[in-house]
C-alpha cells in the first residue's frame, strides 16, 4: 500500500478539534481530505465548524503532524486503511460515526470476514474466564472472526479462546495508539493476535491508553461485528456501553447468564431479562445469524429444514435416534408422549432430551414439551 497517498487523511485525522464525527461529515460534502483541505476558509465556516477547527484545516498547519506521523507508521511497519478502500471493514461503515482512517497490524483481510464480539470486565470470575475463552475457541472454529478489546479480563480471555482455534480468527481494537501495549503483560498476546488476525485503532502513534478513549473504542467493537456477547459486567460498565451501542447499530446482543450473587453477572443477566439472546454454547450463537451467513459458514448440500436437520443424527446415539425421529420443528411433543411411544423409561427420555438440548439439536418449550432446532 501507498502511505503516501494517505497524508491528507492523517492530517486530517490530526487536526486539532476533528473527531471522527466532523471528519465524516466534511468527507461526505467534499468528497476527500484531498477535497476539504482544498476548500476556501468560506466553505469550510459554512459546514457549521467551529472557527479554531475551520481555521486549522484552512492552514493545512497538520501536514507537518501528518508527515511525522508518516514516519512512525512506516518505523512501525503497520498499514493504514481509508474508509473508501475496498480492505475497510464494511459493517464499520454502517455505524453513524466511523473512523476515516484505520491504523492496521497484521492481516487485513479478516477485517471483513463474519465477526462476533465478545466483552466483558476486565476482573472476571474464573467461571466467566473458562467461559469467554471456550466461546471464543468454539466460535472460531466454525469459521468466525472474534472480536475484542484486547483488555485485561474477559477481552484476553476471547482472544486467547481464538488463538488456540484451528480456523476463524481475531481482532483486537485498541483504545490507544497501535504502538503502545496495554495492558504491558499482554505483550505476547498482541504478537499471538497480530499473527492469528488484526490490531486495529482510529487513535494516533503513541496515544496513551486514557480512560476517555475506551467509549470510543467500544463504538468500534459493537459496529465491526454482526453481534456482541456480554460474559461478564457490573452495573456500571463498558460492556452495557458496548451492548446499547450494538443495539443502535442494529447488531444481535447475547448475555451469558451469571450467578445472581456476584456482582460481574448484572450486566448480562440484565440484558437478558430485556431480551437478549442467552448464550450457553456457540449454538446459541450462530443460530441468531442471518439465514445467508448461517449457509456461508456452514455449507451442506441438502435444501430443506429436515434434510438439514437430519445431519445431525449421525451422532445420536441409538436412544437419542428414536427420539429425534418423534420431535419436529415446528409441532411441539410433550415427554409423556415421548415416553408413551417409544416405550423408554421416564429416566432414559430425560437423560437423552438432557444431552440433544445441551448439544443445540433440540429445545425445550413451555410445559415440558420438544421441538427441533432449525438448522
Amino acid at each position: 500500500m501507498n502511505l503516501e497517498h494517505s497524508l491528507p487523511c492523517l492530517a486530517l485525522r490530526l487536526t486539532p478539534g476533528l473527531g471522527a464525527r466532523l471528519a465524516g461529515k466534511l468527507l461526505r460534502q467534499f468528497g476527500s481530505p484531498e477535497g476539504i483541505f482544498r476548500a476556501s476558509l468560506t466553505e469550510l465556516e459554512a459546514c457549521q465548524l467551529p472557527a479554531a477547527v475551520a481555521q486549522a484545516i484552512f492552514s493545512k498547519a497538520a501536514f507537518r503532524d501528518g508527515e511525522k506521523e508518516l514516519a512512525q507508521v512506516r518505523k512501525a511497519g503497520c498499514q493504514l486503511i481509508q474508509w473508501e478502500e475496498s480492505a475497510y471493514p464494511k459493517r464499520l461503515l454502517e455505524i453513524y460515526d466511523p473512523p476515516p482512517l484505520l491504523y492496521v497490524r497484521g492481516n487485513e483481510q479478516v477485517l471483513n470476514r463474519h465477526a462476533i464480539s465478545i466483552v466483558g470486565t476486565r476482573r472476571p470470575t474464573l467461571y466467566g474466564n473458562q467461559i469467554a475463552e471456550r466461546l471464543a475457541r468454539d466460535l472460531a472454529e466454525h469459521g468466525l472472526i472474534v472480536a475484542s478489546g484486547l483488555a485485561r479480563g474477559i477481552d484476553s480471555s476471547a482472544h486467547r479462546g481464538a488463538c488456540a482455534a484451528s480456523r476463524g480468527g481475531t481482532i483486537g481494537v485498541l483504545g490507544s495508539g497501535i504502538d503502545v501495549i496495554y495492558p504491558k503483560e499482554n505483550r505476547k498476546l498482541f504478537e499471538e493476535v497480530e499473527k492469528r488476525g488484526a490490531i486495529i485503532t482510529e487513535f494516533p502513534m503513541e496515544t496513551y491508553p486514557a480512560p476517555e478513549n475506551f467509549p470510543v473504542r467500544n463504538r468500534m467493537v459493537a459496529g465491526i461485528a454482526l453481534g456482541v456477547i456480554v460474559v461478564q459486567g457490573a452495573q456500571y460498565s463498558g460492556s452495557l456501553t458496548t451492548s446499547r451501542l450494538a443495539m443502535e447499530f442494529g447488531r444481535e446482543v447475547y448475555g451469558v447468564p451469571g450467578n445472581v450473587t456476584e456482582p460481574v453477572s448484572f450486566a448480562p443477566n440484565q440484558l437478558i431479562k430485556q431480551g437478549a439472546k442467552l448464550v450457553a454454547g456457540w449454538e446459541d450463537v450462530v443460530e441468531e445469524l442471518p439465514t445467508e451467513v448461517r449457509a456461508e459458514l456452514f455449507p451442506v448440500e441438502a435444501t430443506t429444514r429436515e434434510e438439514r436437520a437430519s445431519l445431525f443424527e449421525q451422532n445420536l446415539s441409538p436412544i437419542e435416534k428414536r427420539l429425534f425421529d418423534l420431535i419436529r420443528i415446528e409441532e411441539p411433543i410433550h415427554v409423556d408422549e415421548l415416553v408413551e411411544s417409544t416405550g423408554l423409561s421416564s429416566s432414559e427420555t430425560l437423560a437423552a432430551l438432557c444431552e440433544m438440548e445441551m448439544r443445540g439439536i433440540i429445545r425445550q418449550m413451555p410445559g415440558k414439551q420438544f421441538v427441533r432446532v432449525l438448522l
